[in-house]
């Protein structure tokens, strides 16, 4: 017999007993369903048994943890459904890319993939729930797992597990298909939920539920300009032979990095000249209006754009949205007391427009410079006035806000909208979020510009997260142009500087899961030193070496 403390009650039971009896035993308590078990400070599967005494408490669908375990465990069900109704194991689904609330997938074999096909799928998905079948979980030896997912037909897992360091391998299995997921999993089909699976652009759209709304999907607007961004990276990728972790760790460990840093950086180089171009043509524009998340790497993208302006013979000026922040003490407070930075009443809006207005009629004006330090807008002297060929680059997270910028003629205005928008894959199945991209970037340039640890970093990043969700997602279709900023090879790049900063993060701290799990993804990657990249890459804004001030 263990003994088991939940909720401050130590109860009895019998060594073997499943996390999952437990959990249904307390499921009555919770609002969602409970996906898995923290247990004497450790995640554990629901469908992991008790051995030993100890504590235990249950992680929710609306945990960030059980939310991705619900997520994963719905992408095993939709490969399996795919290959039943196809009637073709060897049918090879691709986890491509999010799109708004639903993921677009691939399906490369002998089927068409229609609105027929999708209902099929979708029914069989349906079959999947009902029938609550087992999700088992095995670690098998290296090789034999290999040989498993050779036989299969999954030569990306056969690519990715070539560089894993580890001598063995945990795989899960649903009926006759085996595969690997990157983190935990439910212990059976029953407890998705809802879903929605739709033909889309010659692939499918999987929706599941939000996080918020873990009961019900939430369809997405149409975000066609994000999707044809996405699909222009990943032809990128398809181009230079890298759709996976495993195509690109090849690449280093054969020696030609160094030609494919070059080709990605001049991918970037003509995107952004063609940006420029566009620009240039509409001859009323003088605003050119850049918005973007968290670590986008939009000073960087500013910078090479205004070169490539100065090209077709405009001058530009760079202007940061920050510089118009309210006064400290006017700042709005969120729920916990603490400042609002990012809602736009945190910026001075009316001041914005008359002094844009005024330098739109050709009026000399004294532009603002925020203190950071004493929480005020100063002027120091910094006087702006456009000439013929004079456009300002205003960069900021409200820049395609409507509201930021109402006064100006919609002529004047060219909005850009630029994302770390990760393409790349660990494996055909386990895609790269793009927020952990974006969180990496942040984790390792704020400890070298700020000071700031990874443990503050990933504190702050919920809160981060939420900001862009209320004030940038929203307006990102507005966009004129989006420029995506990911780099296929940026992770190799920042592991080294992300690792030891991860590791500094101790087990007794509530950031240590998210740590963990970075630690673990980023161990599929081979290092790359940082010293190959060009002075203005954009990924050295965050790693460092950049020839911009950023």
């Amino acid at each position: 017999m263990a003994a088991i403390t939940i909720n401050g009650c130590t109860k009895v039971y019998a060594k073997g007993t499943s996390f999952e009896e437990i959990a249904k035993e307390y499921q009555h308590e919770y609002d969602h369903r409970i996906a898995a078990v923290l247990f004497n400070g450790k995640i554990r599967e629901l469908m992991k048994t008790v051995k030993k005494d100890g504590e235990l408490s249950f992680i929710t669908f609306t945990d960030n943890i059980g939310y991705k375990t619900m997520r994963r465990t719905a992408i095993m069900m939709l490969i399996k459904a795919v290959r039943d109704v196809g009637g073709d194991k060897n049918l090879k689904t691709r986890i491509e890319f999010t799109i708004g609330t639903g993921y677009y997938c691939t399906i490369k074999g002998d089927v068409d993939v229609d609105d027929d096909f999708a209902k099929k799928v979708s029914a069989r998905f349906q079959e999947l729930i009902d029938q609550k079948l087992p999700i088992t979980k095995k670690v098998y030896p290296l090789d034999d797992a290999i040989e498993i997912f050779r036989k299969q037909g999954m030569d990306d897992k056969v690519a990715l597990l070539k560089y894993r360091r580890s001598s063995e391998i945990n795989i899960y299995k649903l009926e006759d298909l085996y595969d690997y997921f990157y983190g935990y999993m439910l212990p059976n089909t029953s407890y998705i939920e809802d879903f929605k699976i739709d033909c889309y652009h010659g692939g499918l759209l999987f929706t599941l539920p939000t996080r918020q709304e873990t009961g019900k999907v939430v369809v997405s607007e149409p975000r066609e300009k994000l999707f044809s961004t996405m699909m222009l990276s990943s032809d990128w990728g398809n181009m230079m032979g890298i759709d996976n972790v495993g195509d690109l760790n090849n690449m280093i460990c054969e020696g030609r990095i160094n030609e494919m840093i070059l080709v990605q950086e001049a991918l970037q180089e003509s995107r952004i000249a063609d940006i420029a171009r566009k620009i240039f043509k509409r001859i009323d524009v003088k605003f050119v209006m850049i918005a973007g998340p968290s670590s986008s790497g939009k000073t960087s993208f500013a910078n090479r754009l205004s070169i490539q302006l100065r090209t077709y013979g405009l001058v530009p000026h760079p202007i940061s949205l920050d510089n118009y922040f309210v006064n400290r003490e006017n700042t709005p407070l969120n729920d916990d007391g603490s400042y609002n930075f990012e809602c736009l009443e945190a910026l001075d809006v009316e001041q914005f427009n008359k002094d844009m207005t005024r330098l739109l009629n050709g009026e000399r004006v004294e532009m603002p410079e925020f203190n950071f330090i004493t929480g005020k807008r100063e002027m120091n002297g910094d006087f702006l006035q456009l000439g013929k060929n004079d456009v300002l680059v205003i960069e900021g997270i409200h820049g395609l806000n409507e509201k930021m910028s109402y006064a100006l003629p919609a002529e004047s205005k060219f909005k850009i909208y630029i994302s770390c928008l990760t393409t790349l894959s660990i494996d055909n199945h386990n895609r790269i979020a793009t927020t952990d991209g974006r969180l990496l970037r942040r984790i390792v340039r704020d400890a070298r510009t700020r000071g700031a640890s990874a443990k503050k970093t990933i504190s702050m990043w919920g809160s981060v997260r939420a900001g862009e969700e209320a004030n940038i997602f929203p307006f990102q279709e507005e966009a004129d142009e989006m420029f995506n900023s990911a780099q296929i090879y940026e992770l190799a790049v920042i592991k080294p500087f992300a690792e030891p900063l991860l590791f500094s993060i101790g087990k007794d701290e509530p950031e240590y899961y998210e740590a963990k799990r970075l630690l673990k993804f980023l161990d599929y990657f081979v290092s790359v030193d940082s010293s190959m990249l060009p002075r203005n890459s954009i990924c050295r804004e965050f790693v460092g070496g950049s020839c911009f001030k950023v």
